[in-house]
C-alpha cells in the first residue's frame, strides 16, 4: 500500500506486465511502418515514462515530440481540454502517433485529433498503454493498446494523483 495526498492506494499492476506490453506494443508499430519514418507524439505530463520505454524498444527510424494537455482534476475527468503547449514540427504529410498513458473518456484523443486534421497529416494513429473501454466515448479507434483495464483511477509509471506517483515503476489502483 501507498499513500498519497489524502488517499490509499495498493498493488495494480506489475512493472514487468508493463514492459511485456510496450515490447508487443512496439513490434506491432515496426511492423506497420517498417517503410515510414513516423513522428511519435507523447501526450505529457502522463506519457513521459511510456515514451522512453516505447522509444528505446521501437526498432524502426522514427522522429519523437511532445505536447501537453490537460483535462483531469484530482481523480476525476473534466471533459475539459486545455491545450499547454502545442507542436512546433511542419507534421503535413506525416504518419504520426498519438503516444498516451491512458485513455480512459477520449476526451482528449478527440481535441488531439482536430488539433492534427489541422495540420494535414497523412496517417494518424493512437497508442495507449493504459485503455479504459467501460469509460470509453468516442467513435475514434485506438490503433495500439497495451493493457485493457477496468474503469479505476489509477497512479504509476507516468499517472499521478495531485502531481504525486509519477515516478513509481508498478500501477496502483486506489484501495476501496
Amino acid at each position: 500500500m501507498i499513500h498519497l495526498h489524502d488517499k490509499t492506494f495498493e498493488p495494480f499492476i506489475a512493472s514487468e506486465e508493463i514492459d511485456f506490453a510496450i515490447q508487443n506494443m512496439a513490434k506491432q508499430m515496426a511492423d506497420d511502418f517498417f517503410d515510414e519514418v513516423p513522428v511519435f507524439i507523447g501526450v505529457l505530463n502522463g506519457s513521459f515514462m511510456v515514451m522512453g520505454d516505447l522509444m528505446k524498444a521501437y526498432r524502426g527510424m522514427c522522429e519523437v515530440s511532445f505536447l501537453k494537455v490537460s483535462s483531469y482534476e484530482g481523480t476525476e475527468s473534466t471533459h475539459d481540454v486545455k491545450h499547454l503547449i502545442g507542436l512546433n514540427e511542419n507534421l503535413e504529410g506525416r504518419t504520426v502517433v498519438i503516444v498516451e498513458d491512458i485513455i480512459d473518456t477520449g476526451t482528449t484523443i478527440v481535441a488531439l485529433k482536430q488539433l492534427l486534421k489541422q495540420q494535414k497529416v497523412k496517417h494518424l494513429k493512437i497508442a495507449t498503454l493504459f485503455f479504459k473501454p467501460e469509460a470509453y466515448q468516442q467513435e475514434v479507434k485506438i490503433d495500439y493498446i497495451g493493457i485493457r483495464i477496468p474503469n479505476k483511477f489509477i497512479v504509476g509509471y507516468g499517472l499521478d494523483y495531485n502531481g504525486l506517483g509519477r515516478n513509481l515503476p508498478d500501477v496502483y489502483q486506489l484501495a476501496q
